[in-house]
């Protein structure tokens, strides 16, 4: 009922996962990653424990294969789902149960992995990979909402439009961003412009919090306010 698409940005090391669907808060459920290691889907008949398992055992150092392989073979209900890993080494490995409604599959690439079901048609990943590859100059936000935005015009989610979802992880535990739109009659054009909205104050703000290598951070308002108020200048 959703596609997504996994990629690591090799530029800046960050990790991040796109996803749409015809159903309420798709973020809540499908995107999982952790810091520096890898990222982790689970949609159609969404299982979450996929997600928190999925996480825990790439912290281990085990391999995407391995882990799906441990993942479904504890769940008796994996006919019914669909999964994609990928690891910071750009390994990837994905599930998609044979009851999972067509049309369903997953493609992947140099450091990016795409599956979807209940879609439109093949199209709509294909489409979706070729922006991602076609658009790697720019921001790595920018370039996952417009891959999704290519899937969803060769289709998208065959039964319509609702949320959608956008997580990104640097270095640190927490993210770098995470945008939701939980239930919205154009989910991923709102999408678009609260990353846009992110990109006023946000991006400038969060190298002020504190991080494990420094764990106070920034606490001096008027320092955090004029470092801000000089990137917004300057890209006027």
């Amino acid at each position: 009922m959703t596609w997504s698409i996994i990629a690591r940005d090799p530029a800046t090391g960050q990790f991040g996962i796109a996803v749409a669907t015809r159903f309420f808060a798709v973020g809540a459920r499908v995107p999982h990653i952790a810091a520096g290691i890898g990222g982790v889907a689970t949609q159609a008949l969404v299982n979450p424990y996929y997600g928190i398992d999925g996480l825990k055992l790439l912290r281990e150092g085990r391999a995407p294969r391995d882990i799906v392989t441990t993942l479904i073979a504890a769940d008796s209900g994996r006919e019914s789902r669909q999964l994609h890993v990928m690891d910071t080494s750009g390994r990837i490995a994905s599930h998609t149960g044979r009851d999972c409604v067509d049309w369903c599959g997953h493609l992947e690439g140099d450091d990016f992995s795409i599956a979807g079901n209940m879609l439109a048609g093949a199209d709509v990943l294909d489409d979706t990979a070729k922006a991602y590859v076609a658009n790697e100059n720019l921001p790595f936000a920018r370039r996952l909402i417009l891959a999704m935005q290519a899937g969803e015009t060769a289709g998208g989610d065959k039964r319509g439009r609702q949320s959608a979802a956008l997580l990104i992880h640097g270095e640190e535990e927490w993210s770098d961003l995470d945008l939701r739109v939980d239930d919205h009659a154009d989910p991923l054009a709102e999408l678009e412009r609260l990353e846009q909205v992110s990109r006023e104050r946000w991006v400038h703000f969060r190298k002020f919090l504190p991080t494990r290598k420094n764990p106070a951070g920034v606490t001096d308002r008027e320092a955090i306010d004029a470092a801000i108020d000089a990137a917004i200048a300057s890209r006027r």
